[in-house]
């Protein structure tokens, strides 16, 4: 997730059309919507799609180091149009096309400290953009791309640098209708999206002037589209979960201005084959049995949460490592949101199982405006 309305939903990612309002200009130009009959394949659809308004690719995982330590983190790299705000020439089109964005976030789970980086540059001399030919997307000297079959994820900030590589252990998974994934009524007000929902991971850390070798697991979203969020949906609360039984769930609730769930909230299960099923609002339950304040933002969200899909006999205790990982994006996005770490336990068919994953929360510091 990391989406939705006349927006993407995952994050996903959260409303970062607000820092294009300064492209008050008329243009005659139009993105392409996502609307059905259109195949997702492989490896093209992990390139640029810059037809479609909006765009991100997303990576969450868990990672311990050589000597024990255990981090969850965060990799996001997005991109906005902004050619339908542009007032273009015939004879001297735009210097850039596109604005560039990027996030790196990291849990410490044992020190509950969370650590945030951010990038912004506009896709102009070379600083930022994404590639349409390869999968190959860059903000200054952060970047992930894909060799042979293996993802290479690079950020460094400071003190703060993350080196992985990814493998997929099952196919892609595609959500909604064949990729197709509708979160509002109406034409058009849909996104592409897909996941790799595990990723075997290994590489380096550097946190504190200190290096350590790390291995683990990631998850993979990849977004594209060009709609907005309607004005009666507020925000949405995504989970991406992956289970010691080799099955992952991935749920979304879009919420509405009266605080409830929109019915085009919805999900996947994926089983440890890598088939998998289709969930819809009436499929699962999400009940919240906490909150916290942020000292940061003043915003409010739901913490901790169990989570059952009655037909499958999964009960879900979900839990954050720890409260504080809300993500202030002032340089970047301009979004304050919540996207943490958390363990998950309970019954899947009535026997026991654990598992990890991150949760994302959107429009609780005010309406997300996009």
């Amino acid at each position: 997730m990391r989406r939705f309305g006349k927006h993407l939903l995952s994050s996903r990612r959260l409303g970062i059309i607000g820092l294009l309002a300064f492209f008050l200009f008329a243009s005659s130009f139009t993105y392409k919507v996502a609307s059905p009959g259109r195949k997702i394949t492989f490896p093209g659809d992990h390139f640029s799609h810059p037809d479609f308004k909006t765009e991100w690719w997303y990576y969450t995982g868990h990672l311990v180091t050589q000597s024990g330590r255990r981090f969850g983190y965060q990799v996001t790299f997005f991109r906005f149009g902004l050619r339908d705000r542009q007032k273009g020439e015939k004879t001297k089109p735009p210097l850039f096309t596109d604005l560039y964005m990027a996030h790196f976030a990291l849990s410490d789970k044992q020190a509950k400290k969370f650590l945030f980086r951010e990038r912004a540059n506009r896709g102009y001399e070379g600083k930022a953009g994404a590639a349409v030919d390869r999968y190959f997307v860059w903000n200054e000297e952060w970047s992930v791309e894909e060799k042979g079959e293996i993802h290479l994820i690079q950020v460094r900030d400071r003190d703060l640098a993350l080196r992985l590589r990814l493998t997929s252990l099952k196919p892609p998974v595609l959500h909604g209708q064949d990729g197709l994934s509708q979160k509002g009524e109406g034409s058009g007000r849909a996104s592409y999206y897909y996941s790799l929902t595990r990723l075997k991971t290994d590489g380096e850390l550097r946190i504190a002037g200190r290096d350590e070798k790390v291995s683990g697991l990631s998850w993979m979203d990849h977004e594209f589209g060009s709609n907005q969020l309607r004005e009666d949906q507020v925000g949405w609360d995504w989970f991406s979960i992956q289970l010691e039984n080799q099955t992952e769930l991935m749920f979304y609730m879009i919420r509405q201005k009266d605080g409830s769930p929109d019915p085009y909230s919805s999900g996947t299960l994926v089983y440890p084959n890598g088939t998998t099923r289709h969930l819809t609002l009436q499929d699962f339950l999400i009940e919240p049995q906490g909150k916290w304040k942020s000292p940061n933002s003043a915003g409010i969200y739901p913490m901790g949460w169990k989570v059952t899909i009655p037909s499958e006999e999964v009960s879900l205790e979900i839990s954050p490592f720890f409260p504080d990982q809300e993500l202030d994006t002032r340089k970047s996005t301009r979004v304050s949101y919540w996207e943490g770490a958390v363990e998950a336990r309970g019954t899947f068919h009535n026997k026991p199982v654990q598992g990890s994953g991150y949760v994302e929360m959107t429009g609780y510091v005010g309406r997300l405006k996009v």
